[in-house]
């Protein structure tokens, strides 16, 4: 996989919570030309095929309400296993998944979507929230894994819906990735750590960040801070954070702000009794570009638990 190119503190926070930046941050969007060849080679697999409902190989539109959304698919399904599915961050397409798609579909059925506004998915036709996310995502699971149960894999705004999604759902998510998962109380934390009275490039860590989390982003998704962790029961859980701590390069407040990311991580701990903790040492938030192993050795394990 291409790796991400590095940013700075300012950029890299922006899409620590929403995977894109607002005036003043270079966005971060380069996954290169090998997950375009690898997207390209998933699609042409095999002949797709539209009709909802049905297996296919490769990607197609589905009809869901608000409208159409893009969803890819490949491997085959094997007994009494869960089928996976890829849940990228805000600012992202189901192509930053790629990698791990094609590495995990040789063993087992691999599915990613859109969610409106990312991607070829249509533009939502209002304001969206958590809940409105998850709505999608059961249209999404009704049509690729009807019969069955699913791992859901998210990354950061991706892993904060997976994570919420689950408790309500335990009779279709079987197991739980978080690959440094947005916060459940990430506004608060940003506007705690730095105040309204803040100047410079923490002013505008501050700003940018309540316009996203306010709906300014391309899934017009308001996001809320909600402290209580939804209970999944005891589905097998792993919860990955960064080891690379670029939080710390903004000043006067950036010491604070891993300190909050990572008391998110250790929150989400909370949506099942077997989860655990780990730290991908050398990444920074994209895990499953960094260190792509790493991400799919924790979606294999879950998914053998799951199987178990």
């Amino acid at each position: 996989m291409s790796r991400i190119i590095r940013t700075t503190a300012l950029t890299a926070l922006c899409c620590t919570v929403a995977g894109m930046g607002l005036a003043g941050c270079t966005v971060v969007s380069e996954v290169g030309a090998g997950l375009d060849e690898v997207q390209t080679d998933l699609e042409s697999a095999a002949e797709e095929v539209m009709t909802e409902g049905e297996l296919f190989t490769g990607t197609k539109m589905l009809s869901v309400d608000g409208g159409s959304v893009n969803v890819s698919c490949s491997g085959a399904p094997a007994d009494d296993r869960p089928v996976i599915v890829l849940m990228a961050g805000m600012g992202d397409g189901l192509d930053t998944m790629a990698g791990l798609q094609e590495t995990l579909s040789e063993t087992d059925r691999v599915c990613s979507y859109d969610r409106f506004g990312e991607g070829e998915s249509d533009r939502p036709d209002g304001p969206q929230s958590i809940a409105d996310s998850g709505e999608t995502l059961t249209a999404v699971l009704d049509d690729i894994a009807p019969d069955g149960p699913v791992v859901l894999s998210g990354h950061s705004l991706g892993g904060l819906i997976a994570a919420r999604y689950a408790p309500d759902h335990p009779d279709r998510v079987a197991g739980l990735v978080l690959l440094d998962a947005t916060s459940p109380t990430m506004i608060d934390d940003i506007t705690d750590v730095i105040p309204e009275s803040a100047t410079g490039p923490g002013a505008e860590v501050r700003a940018q960040n309540l316009a996203l989390f306010q709906g300014e982003n391309p899934e017009n998704i308001t996001i809320e801070s909600d402290p209580e962790v939804g209970s999944a029961g005891d589905i097998p859980t792993e919860v990955i954070q960064h080891g690379v701590q670029y939080l710390g390069e903004v000043p006067e407040y950036g010491d604070d702000l891993e300190r909050v990311w990572a008391e998110g991580q250790e929150k989400w701990l909370e949506v099942s009794s077997d989860s655990r903790l780990s730290t991908a040492g050398e990444s920074g938030h994209y895990i499953h570009v960094d260190q792509p192993d790493i991400a799919i050795e924790a979606i294999q394990r879950v998914t053998d638990q799951a199987a178990a």
